[in-house]
């Protein structure tokens, strides 16, 4: 907002009505004061009882205008707070916009100049290989973004499909790693659990594979290491499964941990083009696990120290 305009502000704006109001407030009980006060004075120059006339009255009027004012003050208070909120949900908004249009320009212009090299020129067997890769992974990526916004919406309409199944935890991370390992070929993933230990949770199997790649892919794309590194663990405690996701990447700042895994919130600026992603990964994840009755918390020691995504299930051995 220019400095033209800087008392269309919210905050300016608030402030004034809040002081406006205070200020009648005072006023009109300044006024009902020395009304009361010329009244007091005729009642007692014709010997009239003041009290059966003035004070209860004076103090209730008193009341009722502090309640009201008090009432307005809050309403006024909230709607501010509402009027923050969605200002600063459209500026994530805007972010997430500016990012996502990135996410689908880079991978369809990557696309376009590779068919327009294999229009143009004619390629050798080995070009044409290198070439097909390429467009394979750019046309994943742009699966991949677009399945992010399918899946939100799937999920916040609660129209995500399969059932809430007894799945064993060590199983179905077993599996997604197997099935995916070529996704995972340039990284190091090590999986630590009891193997003489079964730990049977209610999981709808698509969600759960949701929540690991976005959890693994974060890591990897968040992480400037020559070969990433990611330790799962599974901790049993009284009354609780954690499932700890470790990693080598670049790290978390402290005043970040709390705002990762809000709608469209993304780590770096987009201005400058250092946000990555949609802002969706994070928020997508924490959405599953509360589906599944747990939550999930961030760790970092800082810069360049890597991270630990922790989420913590509700669970009781069986016996």
């Amino acid at each position: 907002m220019s400095q033209s305009r800087w008392y269309l502000h919210p905050i300016f704006i608030f402030i004034l009505s809040t002081v406006a109001l205070a200020v009648s407030l005072f006023l009109y009980i300044y006024w009902y004061m020395e009304v009361n006060t010329v009244l007091s004075d005729m009642l007692q120059r014709f010997d009239l009882d003041r009290r059966q006339v003035l004070e209860s009255r004076t103090w209730i009027v008193i009341l009722v205008l502090s309640l009201l004012v008090g009432i307005i003050l809050i309403g006024i208070l909230i709607i501010f707070v509402y009027q923050q909120k969605i200002y600063q949900l459209y500026r994530l908004q805007q972010n997430f916009i500016n990012n996502f249009t990135h996410e689908l320009k880079t991978p369809v212009t990557s696309l376009r100049l590779y068919l327009d090299t294999a229009l143009k020129y004619q390629l050798y067997n080995e070009d044409q290989i290198k070439y097909i890769r390429y467009m394979t992974q750019d046309v994943s990526r742009l699966s991949n973004t677009i399945n992010r916004i399918l899946n939100i919406a799937k999920i916040e309409s609660r129209s995500y499909g399969g059932e809430f199944l007894t799945l064993n935890i060590v199983t179905e991370i077993e599996r997604f790693l197997l099935n995916h390992a070529d996704l995972f070929r340039k990284s190091r993933i090590h999986f630590h659990h009891a193997s003489s230990k079964s730990y049977e949770y209610r999981l709808n199997p698509s969600l759960f594979e949701m929540l690991l790649m976005n959890l693994l892919t974060n890591a990897l794309k968040y992480n400037t290491s020559d070969i990433p590194e990611i330790d799962i663990t599974i901790e049993q405690q009284p009354n609780k499964l954690n499932l700890h996701f470790a990693d080598n990447g670049i790290g978390l700042e402290k005043s970040e941990i709390r705002k990762i895994f809000r709608k469209f919130y993304q780590v770096g600026k987009s201005d400058d083009m250092t946000a990555k992603g949609s802002g969706l990964g994070l928020y997508l994840v924490d959405t599953i696990v509360r589906i599944h009755k747990g939550k999930i918390i961030a760790k970092s020691q800082g810069i360049g120290k890597g991270s630990v995504f922790t989420v913590i299930l509700p669970y009781k051995a069986s016996a």
